[in-house]
């Protein structure tokens, strides 16, 4: 029998009719999620980068890239040292030329000596066959572009690539990749093919327009000559300042590596963001999307700001989607009329009370009206039962009621009681901690 609700008219006599299978799920991409609502994502082969996993059910692993001229190595161990500690897990830099990959050994030396080993990847753009080679020897990770790799002197008198010229310089990408690929093979070490929508190569941009389909044919390309040469180690990106084009590559990547049979990890991220606010919106936007649709296994949101803010919004979208839980997860309404305390100001004291805590999550709701049933799903809840009092909450259970003066303190001893506080670490402890690798992870 068919549910009234899973019927539609049929637009004729006012008759219904069955919707076909799974007709909500396609409408509104639910496909990739569970009756949890927890994010099923795309099955990836596992690339290790050092001790960093990307891909292969892991965590999706949080990166960045400083912005210190390599040569100033000592510049770099601070600045890569910084990321690290702020929770960044794999940190790129760039390398414009042989004395630049030179300089990153002697920063990965210092980063062992002083501090303790860093996954880094090194950044590797024009004509960068003996660059790549060289700095291979330091890093765990080389990417390149395939758009920028190859030397290609564009004619502006072109009118159109012919299917020789085509394949002429596909050979030439192929010949230049081949020592780079087989000594990346041979240490054990990964390759990330980063394509920029903004630099593809002239032969790609008149075969297939400036379109998505340009990027992922750019990045595919390249995928063929590493599976000729039976490297495995590789990450993906098609990065775009556009989020809708962003959005179209990685989909349309997903999409033809799964006809293919492929399954290499996404490294996301929306380029040239811009800072502030807006960058943080356009990024969130473009990195959330994809990985609620099961796509991406590594991020990196792009700031013109301090490379360490970056850091921060990345592991908020992790937390928002429920792929890390690397912080306390606060559930609070907006408030409106009926709101019985000053909410503002008490959620600013259970924060403070709390964010030691990651992996717990606590409710601070107005009024009963709507808070017991919106605030379910936290472990405690705080919720404004009469004028002047509080209702705790274990879950859904009412556990005490409590004066409102009285309320974070009680929500304290209520979380000792259970066994689940954690005293605050001290200025000394917080700043040892500094040291550790970056946060902990609570889940996947």
């Amino acid at each position: 029998m068919t549910a009234q609700g899973d019927q539609q008219p049929n637009g004729t006599n006012g008759t219904t009719t069955p919707l076909p299978k799974n007709y909500f799920k396609d409408q509104v991409g639910l496909n990739n999620w569970d009756m949890q609502g927890s994010i099923n994502r795309r099955k990836t082969r596992p690339v290790w980068v050092g001790d960093v996993c990307i891909g292969g059910g892991s965590p999706v692993v949080v990166q960045s890239m400083i912005n210190e001229d390599t040569l100033q190595i000592e510049r770099c161990v601070a600045a890569i040292r910084k990321l690290h500690e702020a929770g960044c897990e794999i940190v790129r830099l760039t390398v414009p030329s042989l004395a630049h990959a030179h300089a990153v050994g002697f920063i990965k030396q210092k980063l062992k000596e002083s501090y303790r080993d860093v996954p880094l990847v090194a950044d590797v753009h024009h004509n960068g066959l003996k660059i790549a080679l060289e700095v291979s020897k330091h890093v765990e990770k080389v990417r390149i572009n395939p758009g920028l790799y190859v030397f290609e002197k564009k004619d502006p008198n072109r009118t159109e690539y012919t299917k020789e010229e085509f394949e002429s310089m596909k050979n030439k990408l192929k010949e230049t990749l081949k020592p780079l690929i087989v000594t990346l093979r041979d240490q054990g070490k990964a390759m990330r093919i980063g394509v920029n929508h903004g630099s593809l190569s002239e032969r790609m941009l008149f075969t297939y327009g400036d379109t998505p389909q340009g990027m992922v044919e750019s990045a595919l390309e390249c995928v063929r000559v590493c599976e000729e040469l039976d490297f495995h180690n590789l990450v993906i990106s098609l990065k775009a300042s556009k989020v809708p084009v962003m959005l179209a590559a990685y989909r349309l990547l997903a999409k033809r590596m799964e006809e293919e049979g492929l399954d290499y990890p996404f490294h996301l991220g929306v380029t040239e963001a811009g800072d502030g606010e807006y960058g943080r919106i356009k990024s969130t936007l473009g990195i959330g999307t994809l990985l609620a649709e099961g796509i991406g296994d590594t991020i990196r949101v792009s700031l013109t700001e301090d490379p360490v803010n970056e850091i921060s919004v990345c592991y908020g979208i992790l937390q928002g989607l429920g792929l890390r839980r690397t912080m306390v997860e606060y559930v609070a309404c907006p408030s409106c009329g009926r709101t019985l305390f000053h909410i503002e100001d008490v959620l600013h004291q259970v924060r403070e009370a709390t964010k030691h805590m990651p992996g717990l999550s606590i409710a601070v709701m107005g009024c009963i009206v709507n808070g017991p049933g919106e605030m379910a799903d936290a472990d405690y809840g705080y919720v404004g039962k009469t004028r002047g009092y509080i209702s705790l909450y274990r879950g859904k259970e009412e556990i005490r009621v409590v004066k409102e003066e009285d309320g974070v303190k009680e929500l304290i001893n209520l979380l000792k009681q259970d066994g689940v506080w954690k005293d605050p670490p001290a200025e000394s402890a917080r700043q040892d901690e500094k040291q550790l690798a970056p946060p902990s992870v609570v889940g996947k």
